[in-house]
């Protein structure tokens, strides 16, 4: 099990729609990150339903995975960047209704010197809707979208 006395204080609203487009486009919104705990929530919307006109589940996995990444994240000083390696999620019961809002909760469990493994859970209010666990590789922070491009070329 690890331990971190360091709490990362940082500003948890997402600065600007560049950092993250589609979290910002989603209206996510980030609640607490610090030593190995992430919090995040969605005030649910039309646009996150599905055909039935409940949650759609890939709202649900985006939010686990995101709060998975920032528990494991927050246990770097410099807040080091990660990806996901694996993850496997639960639907226990239907997520929510348009006019509802869920919270996602992350934790960190173990780490390695260049993995992370977390657990998420998303709650709509008293009520645990899903669960996930996942395997986060630590990257140095790096100019992502642009390696890509030299890679595998722009359209």
């Amino acid at each position: 099990m690890m331990e971190s006395t360091k709490t990362v204080q940082a500003d948890l609203q997402q600065p600007s729609p560049i950092l993250n487009p589609f979290l910002h486009d989603m209206g996510v919104e980030f609640l607490e990150m610090e030593n190995g705990t992430a919090r995040l929530s969605l005030d649910l919307t039309e646009k996150h339903m599905n055909s039935w006109q409940i949650t759609h589940g890939g709202v649900i996995m985006t939010l686990l995975d995101v709060v998975m990444a920032m528990a494991g994240r927050s246990l770097h000083e410099d807040l080091k960047g990660v990806v996901t390696v694996e993850m496997k999620t639960s639907f226990l019961q239907p997520g929510g209704v348009a006019g509802g809002r869920i919270e996602a909760r992350g934790k960190a469990f173990y780490q390695s010197t260049t993995m992370c493994f977390c657990e998420g859970e998303v709650w709509n209010g008293s009520r645990l809707i899903a669960k996930a666990m996942g395997t986060f590789k630590y990257l140095r922070r790096l100019k992502s979208g642009e390696n890509m491009k030299k890679l595998y070329g722009s359209d």
